[in-house]
């Protein structure tokens, strides 16, 4: 806060401060010409006048104890402006001094799995239950409650696994995060094989999958020497994938995108970017080791316990 604005916050409560004791001071007391109570003959329940008496002392020294009890409070606390206050108090300490004691709290109940495989941690049916609170606290945006995903964020609970299934590769997506990019092929397709280049490569994609209807298959055969030339790299001669880029398999049915020719084309013409945020940070590692289990166990449900996910 700057100065200026600092010295307007602090002439604002002065200013309320002084209002509020001048108007009790004024209110507080009968002046001389005021009418008395019983001039109008104007009387309910016995002592109810017309006119309003002053208010008992005890009841306006209560007043002026609540403002002195304020300023005090204003001056212990940072009430004034860019005043820290006496007892130098902010809510960012006391809110950290709370997350430290209830850390230290969770840090007990995650001990036992802390630096435990995930696949290990899985068969442990209240870690399983921990993983899908933390899961559904932070996944679940993304993935859904079910982790089945949606267009562009891959089910979890399935076989397939476009950066690697093994215990290790799924902690490291959960840790480290992951980044996968699709780069634009549109224009540099159109260079290769003319306007028609891009569908040419997804009638060619699709017959990855059910090599059959490869035969007398005009476009697919035109497809397949421009995937040879672009998309082998990092889907390879079959189009199984690379794991270790992230490549997904384009043999099996199932599209991060959508299947149908307009999603294909899309992704092939203008590319993708998908991002995998890191939990290490957020999460700390052994909580991301619960969740990546409790993921585990969806995937893997004859090598894990299943009683507390469903």
């Amino acid at each position: 806060m700057t100065t200026g604005w600092s010295i307007y916050v602090i002439a604002i409560v002065a200013i309320n401060i002084l209002g509020c004791v001048w108007l009790i001071w004024w209110t507080g007391k009968r002046r001389p010409g005021d009418p008395a109570p019983t001039d109008t003959s104007h009387v309910w329940d016995g002592n109810l006048t017309e006119y309003n008496k002053p208010m008992p002392r005890w009841w306006v020294n209560l007043f002026y104890i609540t403002i002195v009890f304020a300023i005090v409070y204003l001056v212990w606390y940072p009430g004034l402006g860019a005043f820290a206050g006496v007892a130098k108090w902010t809510s960012a300490r006391e809110q950290a001094a709370d997350k430290a004691r209830d850390d230290a709290k969770l840090e007990q109940t995650f001990a036992p799995y802390a630096g435990k495989s995930i696949d290990v941690i899985a068969r442990d049916p209240n870690a399983v239950a921990l993983g899908r609170s933390i899961f559904n606290n932070t996944c679940a945006t993304c993935h859904g409650s079910t982790a089945q995903g949606a267009v562009g964020y891959p089910n979890l609970t399935d076989q397939i696994w476009h950066w690697g299934g093994s215990p290790d590769d799924v902690l490291h997506s959960v840790l480290e995060g992951r980044e996968g990019v699709m780069p634009e092929w549109g224009k540099v397709l159109t260079g290769m094989g003319g306007d028609n280049a891009v569908d040419y490569v997804v009638a060619y994609v699709r017959t990855l999958s059910n090599p059959d209807t490869m035969q007398n298959n005009y476009m697919a055969a035109q497809g397949k020497a421009l995937y040879n030339g672009v998309c082998i790299a990092c889907h390879g001669v079959d189009g199984k994938g690379n794991t270790a880029m992230g490549a997904p398999d384009l043999t099996d049915d199932y599209w991060l995108y959508g299947n149908s020719s307009e999603s294909l084309r899309h992704t092939i013409e203008n590319g993708r970017h998908g991002v995998m945020p890191a939990w290490r940070n957020t999460l700390g590692e052994t909580r991301s080791r619960l969740a990546a289990a409790y993921v585990w166990s969806l995937s893997h449900p004859t090598q894990s316990t299943v009683t507390a996910t469903r």
